[in-house]
């Protein structure tokens, strides 16, 4: 599976910017798919991501301003970021999490992996 994801960029506090991911290749399903983020010296933290149930889990600093959103069909997610703050720049990573593919009879059958799309720059600027 690959990855491509688009947007990112500069903006100032209080802007708003969008990202998108789209995961190419021959996919039966995938059971999580979001977006992820990381700052120098740290861990990578989540952003926002769809479960295989169609949920969605936020990180918590980010719950109310940004929103996820998906065509699953496309095998797409959306992420609208508003309110930025300087505390949300960092990199960036669209992350689709155990992609499934049907083997000859048609049957699921799942990687369990972590796969990730190039890391995107976003710098809030105070």
């Amino acid at each position: 599976v690959q990855l491509q994801a688009s947007g990112g960029g500069l903006v100032q506090f209080g802007g708003s910017l969008r990202f998108s991911c789209a995961a190419s290749g021959t996919i039966f399903s995938i059971k999580t798919m979001g977006w992820y983020r990381q700052t120098p010296g740290n861990q990578r933290e989540l952003v926002a991501e769809f479960t295989s149930g169609g949920s969605t889990n936020y990180g918590d600093s980010v719950n109310g301003r940004f929103t996820i959103s998906r065509d699953s069909a496309k095998k797409t997610v959306w992420l609208q970021m508003n309110s930025l703050k300087p505390e949300d720049t960092a990199v960036y990573y669209c992350n689709a999490n155990s992609v499934c593919y049907s083997d000859t009879y048609g049957t699921p059958i799942c990687d369990g992996e972590d796969h990730w799309g190039r890391g995107t720059q976003v710098t809030v600027s105070s």
